[in-house]
């Protein structure tokens, strides 16, 4: 290897982690909202700026603290939907399947029907 490529390589890393680092500590989107669904319909919108627990259909409950969504309790064996990584404005996705129970972040100009793009 020449030198002018390992100024190129470290140049391009540079660059790489200068992207990762300001999408992974971007601020979110403000005024992001929770939207839960039940069996494919809405049982509710949160807006994650208020702190609250929310009992869901007598077997689910998800909390939203400083922003932040989790699912806390479920009464289906597996429990998969209360291990899984909490959301927030960013986006992300909790699903309880047996109880068929969506947690998902939405933007609250849109309705979320509408796709971002047509692939042809």
């Amino acid at each position: 290897m020449k030198k002018r490529d390992i100024i190129l390589a470290a140049v391009v890393l540079a660059l790489a982690g200068i992207v990762w680092a300001v999408l992974q500590f971007a601020p979110g989107q403000t005024g992001s909202m929770l939207r839960i669904t039940v069996d494919g319909q809405v049982y509710g919108e949160y807006s994650l700026e208020e702190n609250r627990t929310i009992g869901i259909g007598g077997t689910n409950t998800c909390v939203i603290a400083n922003g932040i969504v989790s699912m806390t309790e479920a009464d289906c064996t597996d429990l998969i939907c209360v291990h899984t990584k909490s959301i927030d404005a960013r986006g992300g996705t909790i699903v309880c399947m047996p109880n068929r129970v969506v947690l998902e972040i939405v933007d609250p100009r849109g309705d979320g029907d509408t796709p971002d793009a047509v692939a042809g």
